[in-house]
């Protein structure tokens, strides 16, 4: 079995997985405890990949430009920045630190 088949293999067990929540009757989140928790849950599934992308590195943490440019990104969205300004701000911000990273 190469990796691709099990590529292939894992896509369907996703669509399956994804197909079967179609299949959840809608009343068991009628009330605001099941609401409230579906809700927080995607707010923690996104948060926990920010995190994983911005400090994962091959043998751990890593701090390097990634970190100073979400903070930017995270600056410019709490003042209510355009998307696409605190994305450009955000990567001028890590190439510009990486740029004199690599000038020391």
């Amino acid at each position: 079995m190469t990796v691709w088949h099990l590529v292939l293999l894992a896509a369907i067990a996703v669509l399956g997985i994804k197909l079967l929540g179609y299949a959840v009757p809608p009343r068991l989140f009628d009330s605001p405890r099941p609401r409230r928790t579906l809700e927080l849950l995607t707010v923690s599934l996104l948060a926990g990949l920010v995190a994983v992308q911005t400090l994962g590195g091959a043998d751990g943490i890593a701090l390097d430009a990634r970190i100073p440019a979400v903070a930017v990104a995270a600056g410019l969205f709490a003042v209510r920045a355009p998307f696409i300004v605190a994305v450009a701000a955000a990567a001028a911000t890590a190439a510009l630190l990486r740029a004199l990273a690599g000038l020391a």
